[in-house]
C-alpha cells in the first residue's frame, strides 16, 4: 500500500492505494465517486475521463499512485453544492445531450477542458475534442449543440464555462 494525497473536487484526501489500483477504481471504490464510468478499461471509450491538474486523463489507464499530489476533477465536482448544475450540464439537459447517460461524465469532463482552453470553439473543434469519447445513443449532434450553446452564452455574458 502507498500513501497518497490528492485534491479531489476541491477537497483534500489522504489515503492508501495498492500499486496496481487504477485511478478510476480508486475514485469509484475507495471514494465512492461513481460518476466516473468504466467502459472499455483500455482508454478507448472515454467514459472514465477526469481532469488531472486541469488536463483530461483516462482514469482507467492511470494508477492512483501516479495522481499523488495532483488536483483531480470528476463529474461530481461540476455542480454547485446546492445542486445547481454546471452550465454545460444544464445545456446537456436542455439540448437532450444525453440518453442512457453512460458516456456523459466523460463527455462533460472532456468538454469542460475544451471550453477552458477555447471559450468559443467552432463545431469542428467540439467534434475533434469529443472524437475520443464514444456515445452509442445520441448521434453526437445534441452534445455539440449543447457545447456551442454554452460557448455562445459565455461570450454574451462574459462568464467562463
Amino acid at each position: 500500500m502507498y500513501e497518497i494525497e490528492l485534491l479531489i473536487n476541491g477537497r483534500p484526501f489522504r489515503g492508501a492505494a495498492e500499486a496496481r489500483t487504477t485511478l478510476a477504481d480508486f475514485l469509484r471504490h475507495t471514494l465512492r465517486l461513481t460518476g466516473t464510468h468504466l467502459g472499455c478499461e483500455h482508454g478507448v471509450c472515454g467514459a472514465c475521463t477526469v481532469l488531472v491538474d486541469g488536463v483530461s486523463a483516462r482514469s482507467c489507464l492511470m494508477l492512483a499512485v501516479q495522481a499523488d499530489g495532483a488536483i483531480v476533477e470528476t463529474v461530481e465536482g461540476l455542480a454547485e453544492h446546492d445542486g445547481t448544475l454546471h452550465p454545460l450540464q444544464q445545456a446537456f439537459r436542455d439540448a437532450h445531450g444525453l440518453q442512457c447517460g453512460f458516456c456523459t461524465p466523460g463527455m462533460l469532463m472532456t468538454l469542460v477542458e475544451l471550453l477552458r482552453e477555447t471559450p468559443h470553439p467552432s463545431e469542428d473543434e467540439v467534434r475533434d475534442a469529443i472524437s475520443g469519447n464514444i456515445c452509442r445513443c445520441t448521434g453526437y449532434q445534441s452534445i455539440v449543440d449543447a457545447t456551442l450553446a454554452v460557448a455562445g452564452a459565455a461570450g454574451t455574458e462574459g462568464s467562463e464555462p
